[in-house]
């Protein structure tokens, strides 16, 4: 897979179904690195194409980035942007085998572009262990650390991150 294999886009509803495909992939193939399984588990539990319909429905924007998995057309990753508490977040998730290619922070930008086209000055994440470098590397800072709450309910240590946005 190479750059221009690639592409991204604004993702809508039809799309819910690759996105938690991908999502599953992610946690599965990277998270195994930084959390027992027990934990794995909870943090993909619960994840169902409806989950990211509701959240399009409510506002929150998802982009992805689709290209060929064994020569099959799919989606590699997505990124969200959304409002929560009146802080602006994100998330960014890469499916195993397509992850350390650029993929990941060619979403956070859309992300990034789409927060600051309304107005958003930083976003705040709950970064996973397994994303605290990538988000690092791509221009946030650590806050302190605790625990994330999942969609099972459970919950799992995380960084809280923040990057302050500035127009290019």
């Amino acid at each position: 897979m190479t750059p221009g294999d690639v592409e991204t886009r604004r993702a809508h509803p039809p799309d819910a179904e690759a996105i938690a495909l991908a999502h599953l992939d992610s946690i599965r193939s990277i998270g195994p690195a930084f959390y027992p399984p027990n934990v794995v588990e909870a943090w993909s539990a619960g994840i169902t194409p409806d989950v990211y319909v509701k959240a399009m429905e409510g506002g929150e924007a998802f982009f992805i980035a689709t290209g060929p998995i064994d020569g099959e057309p799919a989606v590699l990753g997505f990124s969200t942007h959304r409002v929560d508490d009146a802080q602006d977040g994100t998330s960014v998730y890469v499916r195993g085998n397509a992850a350390r290619r650029g993929i990941g922070t060619m979403l956070l930008r859309l992300a990034e572009e789409h927060a600051l086209a309304r107005g958003a000055t930083s976003i705040q994440i709950q970064a996973s262990l397994a994303g605290v470098e990538f988000y690092k590397a791509n221009g946030f800072e650590e806050l302190g650390q605790g625990d994330a709450l999942l969609m099972s309910a459970h919950s799992m240590p995380c960084v809280f991150m923040r990057k302050l946005l500035t127009r290019a």
